[in-house]
């Protein structure tokens, strides 16, 4: 092999590195995209479920409540 063919087996090398690096940068870059909007996701599913929790516990009292004053109506009659 000549000096000018290991040259271009070498830039040849390095041109194949260069777009497999550019593709992992691509794929790095997507990926940090992806775990944003996943966390961000997971932040608002965690608020929804606080908020739920809160509004079943409201609801329970509630229920509690008016079974309480049934049962107190239903024993004064």
């Amino acid at each position: 092999m000549s000096i000018d063919q290991h040259k271009t087996a070498a830039e040849s090398g390095l041109d194949s590195l260069e777009e497999r690096i550019d593709e992992l940068i691509a794929t790095v870059k997507k990926l940090k995209e992806e775990n944003r909007a996943l966390r961000s996701k997971q932040e608002r599913l965690i608020a929804e479920r606080a908020d739920l929790i809160d509004k079943t516990d409201l609801a329970r009292t509630r229920v509690e409540s008016m079974i309480t004053r049934l049962k107190s109506m239903e024993s004064n009659l």
